[in-house]
């Protein structure tokens, strides 16, 4: 095969990939002239160049495609969604002679007389007519591959094709970039060698900080500046958007929801993500496979949907970010889900696992047997999927490259897989520590600080402990505790003296602490994948090299918080549950602080009313007004006994829960912290206690939860007064409540829970309107009205104007309550305003609204 004839397949591959593109863009906008002009100036440069190298059967399909988009463009036909399938017919034969001329260097023989057929129908002004696809497809056959074969070849974006006549020129960008084609293996080539120099390069500098020779030290300094921009620059030749993978799944969603009678959303985020090329590769045919299997098995069809209380048009998620070093790939849909008990079935009908088996495994463990060969739970074979090919491919396709894949999915509301891809050949920048007597590298992306603890002296922070859990108080929250050299037994240090430095992780929306003996330096490194020998230790993500020689590991920081159970598995699904339904559930998991006070009776309050827990020495504690009160932060903190009382010990520490809202402060004082627990807050109800919602069994004990407000209020006229007041109800009412303030969101929901009410809180008013899109159903709704981005009355206007809200009661809670505020709350659409937080007057409004609807 001659250089032209590889040039012009090269570039042809990569004006059928625009051409896709810009075909799906002039469907949902017809009028679009620009778009309509760059279809036809691929379509016509393709052309031009197949005559003039003799392509005869080429030539023909894209002289009918041209003819077309001509009329199209010069405003003599319509456009029609008809008209634009019978162009994506043409391209697809167009791709399928290019695909034969590139695999045996000729013209292949075929008629393509349907598709020319039908375009000069078109032309003539006659009725679109249907075209048929080439004989052999562009799609892989799924007996043979789970993966659609054009989306496997396909080219990333590139430069335009060669000049096209003027008139398809106006079009054209001005500035259109000059570049050129270079060979794969000349990258790898140079990424080996700056992976050599930047392990030279850090020897040197080793040598350096122990050498006294200060007339090397500027000739280096310059070395490593030239080795850093020659590093960067290399990487970036090799790194590619993941948008480039995803440029042929909107065709190929379109496509299959026509083919399925569905209608299809194709959601992308983080398209900009960059990951090495390679990779990139090898990971377009799994994403098209689950793509096509989120549209096929996933999603139900529109009468389907609509029955389940769903939008008519499904949605399939695709996202991607960097996290932690890896770079995590996110496909979801808003389906029906896997079925369970249909998998337990299949299970056992193909010998996999034992009925015994099956019941000690939790519904995770049996979601992954759809990895297993041949697992298909299809009533029947079609041309997208049932043969049971497909999702074993995709794992081995992604643990080749040393990566993993989770599922989360519940029924009738959805699948989501998340690929974890770690790094493989790259050079990052990483912090050196040690634990136990070894050092390790922990990649910079995920690290927060560093925080010096343990010493007695320059105010170094101290570790404390909550039961047998080390935490550290920072700033306003608790951070839980990692010793890495105990984690990887190392060395055994007991937990209560813990000392060095903590190394701050964010892994998601996990913060943790890594407690080491001792921090070096921040270094580059180069990254090499670990063995396969210790690829079950997911605990590190790699090795390295350093400069004085000595080979290390690199830590994965989402595999320690895994190791140290912070992140287990079952608690993120959890948190996924959460965020889809909209923030905090009074009937969901909630983090709970136990505490003692007063009896031998364990007490609880939301972990997430509590800013800080403070230890406070008894002679810092001062009268004023009989109140106890403390210097806490530059400001007077008035104290709460919740034993009612308090008398003042000649010496010792109290027990602190530190309560904060902007600028506002109390402290609860308490006997002894127990624990942190999370789990389901079901409340009852019990006797009128002053200070007390009622009774709970959280960690297998009977405990009293305060109630927080009456707490309040008795720290000063700027918090909320109301005495405790609950009803009890045989079917709890569904309220929303939409508030941007997390305090008070702690703060309402268990209240309104104790009340009788099924609660459920979000931060935003576009959270709560995404809610009603999915067709969430309450009873009532109670909104903030000062909220960044959308205010209260907005949303109050929004959701009177249409929508299955329109005629549900909406209270505004506000902290500003004057006439003129209630009387705009009203004109927005509220049914009542309160002031917040006046509890009394929120439940009495909430009764009088739900027994008397909104009339129509």
């Amino acid at each position: 095969m001659d250089d032209l004839l590889t040039d012009f397949l090269t570039e042809t591959h990569e004006g059928l990939s625009a051409v896709d593109e810009a075909l799906l863009r002039l469907e949902r906008a017809p009028d679009d002239a620009p778009t309509l002009a760059e279809v036809f100036r691929q379509v016509h440069t393709i052309k031009g160049t197949c005559g003039f190298l003799g392509l005869a059967r080429l030539e023909k399909v894209a002289h009918s495609a041209e003819t077309i988009l001509g009329l199209y463009r010069d405003g003599s036909l319509k456009v029609t969604p008809q008209g634009i399938t019978l162009i994506f017919a043409a391209v697809d034969a167009i791709r399928h002679i290019v695909l034969e001329l590139e695999q045996h260097g000729q013209e292949p023989e075929g008629d393509d007389s349907a598709v020319i057929a039908a375009l000069d129908a078109t032309a003539r002004g006659e009725s679109d007519v249907p075209a048929t696809r080439p004989e052999v497809k562009a799609e892989a056959p799924v007996e043979a591959a789970p993966i659609a074969a054009p989306i496997a070849t396909a080219a990333p974006t590139a430069p335009r094709a060669p000049e096209a006549p003027a008139e398809a020129q106006q079009a054209e960008s001005a500035a259109a970039q000059q570049t050129i084609r270079v060979s794969v293996e000349v990258l790898e080539d140079l990424m080996t060698l700056v992976s050599e120099l930047v392990l030279t390069r850090n020897q040197l500098m080793q040598l350096a900080r122990v050498s006294s020779d200060s007339q090397i030290s500027v000739p280096l300094q310059r070395l490593s500046h030239i080795t850093s921009e020659l590093q960067e620059g290399v990487m970036k030749t090799r790194m590619q958007p993941i948008g480039n993978a995803w440029a042929k799944l909107p065709r190929l969603v379109r496509d299959l929801a026509n083919e399925l009678g569905k209608k299809i959303d194709l959601e992308m985020r983080g398209a900009d993500t960059e990951l090495d090329r390679q990779v990139l590769e090898l990971i377009k045919d799994p994403l098209t496979h689950m793509v096509r299997n989120s549209g096929d098995h996933g999603l139900e069809k529109p009468d389907d949907r609509r029955a389940a209380g769903k939008p008519e048009t499904g949605r399939i998620l695709l996202n991607a970010y960097h996290q932690g070093g890896h770079i995590i790939i996110e496909i979801g849909d808003d389906g029906r889900g896997l079925p369970v008990e249909k998998i337990r079935a299949k299970v056992l009908a193909q010998g996999l696992a034992t009925e015994a088996e099956l019941a000690q495994m939790n519904e995770h463990d049996v979601l992954r047997f759809i990895f297993r060969p041949g697992f298909s739970t299809a009533q029947q074979i079609t041309s997208v999927s049932g043969r049971g090919v497909g999702m074993d491919v995709v794992k081995t396709n992604i643990e080749r490259i040393g990566g993993t894949i989770e599922l989360r999915s519940k029924e009738g509301r959805g699948t989501t897989f998340t690929i974890k891809i770690p790094l493989t050949l790259a050079i990052v920048s990483a912090l050196i520590v040690q634990a136990g007597g070894e050092r390790f590298a922990i990649p910079q992306i995920g690290v927060v600080e560093l925080v010096r603890v343990g010493d007695e002296h320059e105010g170094s922070t101290r570790i404390e402990m909550i039961k047998d859990a080390p935490v550290l108080r920072l700033r306003d929250r608790l951070l839980p505790l990692v010793s890495l050299s105990s984690l990887l037994r190392l060395r055994d240090a007991p937990v209560g003296d813990l000392k060095g430095y903590v190394v701050v992780m964010q892994v998601g929306a996990n913060v943790f602490g890594i407690v080491v003996d001792r921090v070096f330096d921040t270094e580059e490194i180069v990254v090499k994948p670990v063995a396969p020998i210790l690829r079950h230790i997911t605990m590190f993500s790699g090795n390295t090299i350093l400069g004085d020689g000595s080979v290390i590991m690199i830590l994965d920081p989402n595999g320690v918080a895994r190791g140290a159970g912070i992140t287990a598995e079952g608690r993120a699904e959890d948190q996924q549950t959460v965020t889809a339904t909209g923030g905090i559930r009074s009937d969901s998991s909630t983090s709970l602080l136990l505490f003692r006070a007063g009896d031998q009776t364990p007490k609880a309050v939301p972990l997430g009313l509590v800013a800080r827990l403070e230890d406070i020495p008894v002679e810092r504690i001062e009268m004023s007004g009989g109140t106890p009160v403390v210097q806490y932060r530059g400001q007077l903190m008035p104290m709460v006994p919740i034993a009612g009382h308090w008398e003042a010990p000649e010496s010792g520490r109290q027990a602190v829960l530190v309560f904060t809202e902007g600028q506002r402060s109390m402290g609860l004082m308490v006997d002894e912290i127990l624990d942190v627990v999370e789990e389901p807050l079901v409340i009852q109800p019990g006797s009128d206690r002053l200070g007390y919602l009622g009774s709970a069994v959280i960690a297998g004990r009977v405990t009293d939860v305060i109630d927080t407000v009456y707490w309040l209020s008795h720290a000063g006229g700027d918090w909320f007064r109301g005495d405790r007041k609950s009803s009890s109800s045989a079917q709890k009412p569904r309220l929303l409540l939409i508030d941007d303030s997390p305090f008070f969101r702690h703060l309402v929901v268990p209240a309104l829970s104790a009340a009788g009410f099924d609660v459920t809180a979000v931060e935003s008013p576009a959270e709560a309107l995404r809610l009603r899109d999915a067709g969430a159903e309450f009873e009532a709704l109670i909104s903030d009205i000062e909220m960044p981005e959308m205010d209260g009355l907005s949303f109050a206007r929004n959701v009177r104007a249409s929508g299955a809200w329109m005629r549900l009661p909406l209270v505004a809670l506000s902290s500003r309550a004057e006439p003129d505020d209630v009387s705009r709350g009203r004109e927005a659409g509220f049914t009542d305003y309160v002031a917040k937080y006046d509890r009394d007057a929120l439940l009495s409004s909430l009764r009088e609204c739900l027994s008397s609807p909104i009339a129509a």
